[in-house]
């Protein structure tokens, strides 16, 4: 689907630059890529966060000990 939008030349180069990509279509799908697999992430890590079955990071430690040892 096209699109006409107007993004600020610098941070359009920057984008290209700091991602290694050729194109600024390339740079765009990157930073929309990128910031949606971020807010997936906060999401999960907000709803799953919440849980109280989860290892206490005590136990984790001890979990990882015990498979050191075994």
């Amino acid at each position: 689907m096209k699109t006409t939008i107007d993004i600020p030349i610098e941070e359009l180069k920057d984008a290209m630059r700091l991602t290694g990509v050729k194109t600024k279509r390339a740079a765009v799908l990157t930073a929309l890529t990128d910031f949606n697999r971020r807010r997936r992430m906060a999401e999960a890590t907000r709803v799953l966060g919440t849980s109280v079955t989860f290892m206490t990071p005590e136990a984790l430690r001890k979990a990882r000990l015990a498979r050191r040892t075994a």
